[in-house]
């Protein structure tokens, strides 16, 4: 028999209201009812399969599928994001026990666009020293860049070489190094993979930290910085539900849902034909749409593919990042002006158990600047060679107009064309701050030895 009233109710299975609805019960011991009006979990962080339902979600006719071997062998991302391996969420997946649920594989290698050709983005010294994306002088200079990150700590001051951070902007911290306009692009989004140049007039620390990150995330998958988990991002998601689970969340899915206010305030949920009490609700922004407002479009391009992509070393997983000042080159492609934001391309396949053998998955995304949003994926797109399919969709991106601590309605904000979870996590952690008033996920009720029991 469900229980009538909870502290906690979960409306949407992404990743993110999973992990609150699995730190809400694993950590706060808080009784916990989850939601979703879909029949599948993860939401917007979904994988889907079989093949079929990618054709359905993207509203295209279903052909013979024959061709694209077994349906159920597919496994679709509707968001292209990678781990970062000392990231965040990796070492959230960790400390909950998540990851003895979850099958990781490093991704083989990264890349990014320059001057018409893509480049590997060194992962050992010999590689640096081969790369086509410096020459010789810059090297060294960019050696003397990355040391002095290496050797960073925020909290060790004779480690700051008298320089402050905190102060100084990336832009004379460049300067400082002697780092001309290219290398400052490579690093800026190559290692700390900003979406734009706009952290370029903000204060170093942020970037500093954010290479120090890739160093360490490099060090340990040593061909690239990111993990990502077999069978899809989905994984993700599943893996906190069950978590949830374990420590007594109840799931319903399939299930229509709607948050009922007094005064202002969420009180209960209507569920189906049930209502349940509640002192707070979590939700992704459709489950809340007079409380969101939109903040940009994102355009994706999923592409299946029977070949690796070319210049990659035939290597079965990677990612290419196109920042903005390289496609500016092609701004004549755009006519209402320059590109600012980062094209991603990513791709994947049977070594992560998301195709058949011989198939690919290659995405293409960005944020929409201009009307013609494919035309802002062309670049990307030319990388890939020949498409055997390809489903394209823009999406809005919301965020919540209030921090809910007046209504109780947290709701947390759409997934942004960022390439990794580190602003997922800080999402997720941003809302439990509000709900709890703590200040980082806290797991002090939960021993490691009575987390292996359950687990």
């Amino acid at each position: 028999m469900m229980d009538e009233k909870y502290d906690v109710i979960v409306l949407g299975t992404g990743l993110k209201e999973c992990i609150l609805s699995a730190v809400m019960c694993q950590a706060e011991g808080k009784k916990v009812l989850h939601l979703d009006r879909n029949n599948y979990y993860g939401g917007a962080s979904a994988s889907l399969t079989p093949l079929k339902n990618v054709y359905e979600h993207f509203g295209k006719t279903c052909k013979d599928l024959e061709e694209f071997g077994r349906g159920r062998d597919w496994n679709v991302d509707l968001i292209p994001k990678f781990l970062m391996a000392n990231g965040r969420l990796m070492k959230l997946l960790n400390r909950t026990g998540v990851e003895r649920y979850l099958d990781l594989k490093s991704v083989d290698s990264n890349y990014v666009y320059k001057a018409g050709r893509i480049h590997k983005i060194p992962a050992t010294e010999d590689e640096a020293l081969a790369s086509g994306l410096m020459g010789l002088f810059e090297k060294r200079r960019f050696k003397q860049f990355l040391s002095y990150v290496d050797q960073y700590e925020v909290d060790r001051e004779k480690t700051h070489k008298n320089y402050d951070c905190t102060k100084k902007t990336m832009k004379e911290c460049y300067d400082l190094f002697g780092l001309d306009d290219n290398t400052a692009g490579y690093t800026g989004h190559g290692l700390a993979l900003y979406l734009d140049d706009n952290y370029i007039g903000n204060p170093c620390l942020e970037t500093i930290l954010r290479v120090k990150l890739y160093g360490q995330s490099l060090a340990i998958n040593r061909n690239s910085p990111y993990t990502y988990p077999l069978y899809g991002l989905g994984e993700l998601a599943q893996g906190f539900a069950r978590l949830s689970a374990i420590y007594g969340g109840t799931y319903m899915l399939n299930t229509p849902c709607e948050i009922i206010r007094e005064n202002g305030k969420a009180v209960k949920v209507k569920a189906g034909d049930k209502t349940f009490h509640c002192d707070m609700v979590i939700c992704d922004p459709s489950y809340a749409p007079d409380f969101v407002r939109k903040s940009e479009k994102v355009v994706v391009a999923i592409c299946i593919l029977d070949h690796p992509i070319a210049d990659t070393k035939d290597v079965a997983s990677v990612q290419i990042i196109i920042p903005p000042k390289q496609a500016r080159p092609y701004k004549k492609d755009y006519d209402e002006g320059e590109k600012r934001k980062d094209i991603y391309v990513t791709c994947v396949g049977s070594a992560h158990m998301v195709t058949p053998k011989g198939f690919y998955l290659a995405t293409v995304t960005t944020v929409v600047e201009f009307g013609d949003h494919e035309k802002e994926l062309e670049l990307g797109i030319k990388l890939l060679g020949n498409i055997k399919e390809k489903f394209v969709k823009v999406y809005d991106l919301y965020e919540p107009t209030d921090d809910g601590t007046s209504s109780q309605v947290f709701i947390s904000k759409s997934y942004d064309a960022t390439s990794n979870f580190e602003t997922t996590y800080e999402d997720a952690l941003e809302i439990y701050r509000r709900a709890t008033g703590k200040g980082e996920f806290d797991f002090s009720k939960v021993s490691n030895s009575s987390a292996e029991e359950v687990l």
